[in-house]
């Protein structure tokens, strides 16, 4: 069988044009991953059933399965660190992109070393794959759960821990992103202090490795679709919110704790 540590350094690659899968290869290899390399969206589906990818990369348009959709199925059966890489570049595109599960996206053509960069900050962060051992562990007792929730953030019935990199809202289990994930994180730990959009999105772009510390119109849109995605996996909604609300023109914080009627 193999061990957790060492399915954690797999990369899954989902890319038709063999140039780019050629340098997405060399790229994941040169650090330390071990690739699985597919050309089409069924057949990448596939390998990410059988291999529990840390990452997986994604081209947008593939034979088959476009990517946006792939990304979609993607995120009911995994917790794999999606990192689009497109053609396309336009902010709805990113946006879309986004929408459909991806963390991170990247224009082509793209710098290895940028690649590189997000992809050790990404294994930097606790990864949250659920494997069949870690299933079982949550499902085994809630006394666990208990005992870890000492070192855990709370809001109401919403719980976060790091250390396990697993979320509760109410009674269930909630699986995010990596980086839906790193904003409810950081929510949680601000409390009522406001979090802007742009301080969320230097916070992702730091968590991806990425460098640069210009906030763009499209990074805050693509905060507003994480944060969208979020709230949805929550069970909660701007208009009603329970656990984050929206401070209009700035961004986002949790709610005063109140029990709503």
């Amino acid at each position: 069988m193999v061990e957790h540590s060492a399915r954690a350094r797999v990369a899954v690659i989902i890319e038709d044009d063999p140039d780019v899968r050629s340098l997405l290869d060399e790229v994941f290899l040169a650090a330390g991953f071990e690739t699985v390399l597919r050309s089409d969206g069924p057949s990448g589906l596939a390998a990410i059933t059988r291999h529990e990818p840390a990452i997986t990369t994604l081209d947008v348009n593939l034979p088959g399965i476009d990517g946006l959709e792939v990304a979609r199925r993607i995120r009911t059966m995994s917790s794999t660190h999606i990192i689009m890489i497109s053609a396309l570049g336009d902010e709805s595109d990113v946006v879309l992109g986004l929408t459909s599960g991806a963390d991170d996206y990247l224009v082509k053509p793209f710098r290895p070393r940028e690649l590189r960069a997000r992809i050790e900050a990404f294994m930097r962060r606790p990864h949250s794959a659920a494997t069949a051992e870690v299933q079982a562990a949550r499902q085994s007792s809630t006394s666990q759960t208990t005992a870890s929730s000492r070192r855990s953030m709370r809001h109401l019935d919403l719980i976060v821990d790091p250390d396990t990199h697993t979320v509760q809202a109410g009674t269930g289990e909630v699986v995010l992103t990596p980086t839906e994930f790193v904003l409810l994180s950081a929510l949680l730990e601000s409390q009522r202090r406001v979090q802007s959009k742009a301080d969320l999105a230097r916070l992702v772009r730091t968590a991806s490795g990425a460098a640069s510390d210009y906030i763009a119109a499209s990074d805050k849109r693509a905060v507003e679709v994480h944060m969208t995605n979020l709230r949805r996996k929550i069970g909660d909604t701007p208009t009603s919110p329970r656990y984050i609300e929206t401070v209009r023109g700035v961004g986002y914080r949790l709610t005063t704790g109140e029990e709503s009627g």
